[in-house]
């Protein structure tokens, strides 16, 4: 039986209370898909690292470096993910 696919806002849903736990964002800190890790969030190189694993497990999916080089907001860590689980 094959699982059911996420839709775009579920995993949005998802990649920000991912982003929240591996960040220790606070409460009060609005996370959209337009946040970005660096500017918004305040993540460093490691800590986006870090938080491209916890994707990964999460997802059930593995992350090209490439990829992860061109990911620099909520939104697009969810389209690759969107696009890995087709």
């Amino acid at each position: 039986m094959q699982a059911r696919t996420m839709t775009n806002p579920e995993i949005v849903d998802k990649v920000i209370k991912i982003a929240r736990e591996q960040f220790g964002v606070q409460d009060d800190l609005e996370v959209t898909a337009q946040s970005t890790f660096v500017d918004d969030i305040g993540a460093d190189d490691l800590a986006i690292r870090e938080f491209v694993l916890a994707l990964e497990e999460a997802f059930g999916i593995e992350i090209e470096d490439k990829k992860v080089e061109s990911i620099s907001t909520v939104g697009q860590a969810a389209e690759v993910i969107e696009e890995l689980l087709k």
